[in-house]
């Protein structure tokens, strides 16, 4: 019973995470998301990415990319986020936030291994979602530039070096190159014609 109230109160400190925003959007000027918005799109970018490398004969576990995505910012329910400028003038004891959180839980020799493995960047998988983390904020950069925010293509310029993988920059070249709302509108167009016709 113990283990499942310390369950219980991660997943409350989960759920904070979509109070607390990213704090890179001030500097943008446009946009915003909290951190398990965020999350999520790194899930998601991260699955699609791990799946078409797999497809290409890339052996990599999945299963290990998709918790690694979800966890990648955990610690910020503790910590906070903290944006590039942020990073220039204060840090965060990453580690002892997530060895605090999970101490003492089924899960914190996994969780502890799968950070480890996260930030030290030697594993494909590793790899996979730090490209993730970077291709969901080249995401949201697009749509900013899309709507014409004119700083979104600094920020484009400034992340697109930070892609690791072959696959990931290819990725991005093609997230680059669709309108943000290409996959609704040219949608709705088909379908519209299709009626009509």
């Amino acid at each position: 019973m113990e283990d499942l109230k310390k369950l219980a109160d991660l997943l409350f400190e989960g759920a904070l995470l979509k109070r607390i925003q990213r704090t890179g959007y001030s500097y943008l000027g446009t946009g915003g998301e909290s951190v398990a918005a965020h999350s999520f799109g790194v899930a998601l970018c991260a699955w699609f990415l791990g799946r078409y490398l797999s497809l290409k004969g890339k052996a990599l576990d999945l299963e290990k990319v998709l918790k690694m995505a979800v966890l990648h910012d955990f610690v910020e329910a503790r910590t906070g986020d903290f944006n590039a400028v942020n990073k220039l003038y204060d840090t965060a004891d990453e580690e002892k936030a997530l060895k605090d959180a999970f101490q003492n839980t089924p899960l914190e020799e996994e969780v502890t291994s799968l950070w480890k493995e996260y930030r030290k960047l030697e594993t494909l998988e590793s790899k996979v979602v730090h490209d993730a983390d970077v291709l969901d904020l080249i995401i949201q950069l697009k749509e900013q530039k899309d709507l014409n925010n004119p700083y979104a293509e600094k920020w484009i310029d400034y992340a697109m070096p930070r892609l690791i993988t072959e696959e990931g920059k290819a990725l991005a070249q093609a997230i680059l190159e669709r309108d943000w709302c290409a996959w609704w509108y040219e949608f709705l167009v088909e379908k519209n014609s299709v009626n009509e016709g």
